[in-house]
């Protein structure tokens, strides 16, 4: 006897769409207010100056200016220390 049913069911075809993941917008490039600037998921980045977090966790700008990525020590609340990296925009040299 067979072990499965016989038909045309296939198992393949059920990807879903990609989720277009990542940096939008890299070190020293200028930006406009609302312009997405980092979409993930979780915190990997975390936001600075003129940069606000979405529902989401996507990173975008508050204000016109050049992103400026850093990676900063912070203590925690039990003593140890922890490496961030954090997304800013600052205002343009003119």
């Amino acid at each position: 006897m067979a072990k499965t049913k016989s038909g045309g069911s296939s198992r393949l075809g059920r990807s879903s769409r990609p989720k277009y993941l990542g940096i939008k917008v890299n070190n020293n490039q200028s930006v406009r207010p609302g312009m997405v600037i980092v979409r993930q998921r979780g915190t990997s980045f975390k936001a600075g100056e003129n940069v606000k977090r979405g529902g989401d966790d996507t990173l975008y700008a508050h204000k016109a200016g050049v992103v400026k990525f850093v990676s900063k020590k912070v203590t925690k609340f039990d003593g140890s220390r922890k490496l961030i990296k954090v997304v800013s925009v600052v205002d343009q040299k003119k």
